[in-house]
């Protein structure tokens, strides 16, 4: 199970939230997904209430370029909440880059060193139409192939073994152990016949691939009074419908009404 958001450190009670969760013994992985602007002042409270896993989104380590990016300027936030997790014992600590023609592709090789330098998992993205703004397009997509190709021109990468079918990212190792690269690449090279992913919305909504357009509601048959077998039934009969593939660049794509903000990555 992994929290998202929007950013999940805004919410109230967090920690115990976590702990909740930790205590279901059907749970044997708990992760979060986050900004890490507030991870400084919460890290050790999650820690010690059951999180074991972090990534952390980080677009870019050009303080100027952060701040373009994200609104606000957080980049030594970000890096003490990293060091932070690592400190803590959470593993993998993985970090989270989203590539953009134009806006932060130069830094490719920058990130690439980072991760190997502070062992860690870091994940080149591509750009997707999933923000609020609908200011995608795909010419500002950077392929995973062409990530890779750069890549394997400064030094040496071997292919990570997978372990797991359904895993999103391509993973390389670097030739010294230190660290791990992964590509994310859902425009280029779509994943969708082993995803296995489903999202739970902080409003109850079924959210079977990020680019729903339909929402099955679980929390009005929750508060509705179902049956644990009802409930079960229910997450099956949508699990059954999932899509079969997303729409990305052809001419029927429909973007869903509600952002990544709200639904969660």
């Amino acid at each position: 199970m992994r929290l998202t958001g929007g950013e999940p450190l805004l919410r109230r009670g967090v920690p115990e939230l976590v702990a909740r969760i930790a205590k279901i013994p059907e749970i044997t992985d708990l992760a979060l997904t986050t900004n890490g602007f507030h991870f400084p002042e919460m890290g050790r409270e999650l820690r010690d209430a059951g999180l074991r896993r972090v990534s952390f989104s980080l677009d870019s380590l050009d303080r100027v370029n952060f701040q373009k990016i994200t609104g606000r300027d957080g980049l030594e936030a970000v890096l003490a909440a990293i060091r932070l997790a690592q400190e803590l014992g959470m593993e993998p600590v993985k970090v989270n880059a989203v590539i953009i023609r134009g806006i932060n592709d130069h830094e490719i090789e920058v990130l690439a060193d980072f991760a190997r330098e502070q062992n860690v998992a870091l994940r080149f993205i591509e750009f997707m139409p999933l923000d609020s703004a609908r200011a995608w397009l795909r010419e500002l997509v950077v392929p995973g192939r062409e990530i890779l190709e750069r890549l394997k021109r400064r030094g040496e990468l071997r292919p990570a073994p997978v372990k797991h079918p359904s895993e999103t990212a391509r993973r390389w190792q670097f030739a010294d152990g230190r660290g791990e690269l992964g590509l994310i690449s859902p425009v280029s090279e779509p994943f969708c016949g082993h995803c296995n992913r489903i999202r739970l919305t902080a409003d109850g909504k079924i959210r079977t691939c990020l680019f729903s357009v339909v929402e099955p509601d679980l929390r009005a048959r929750l508060r509705g009074g179902d049956t644990d077998e009802a409930i079960a039934g229910f997450l099956q009969a949508v699990a059954w419908e999932k899509e079969e593939r997303h729409h990305i660049g052809e001419a029927d794509f429909v973007a869903p009404e509600r952002s990544m903000s709200c639904i969660g990555g």
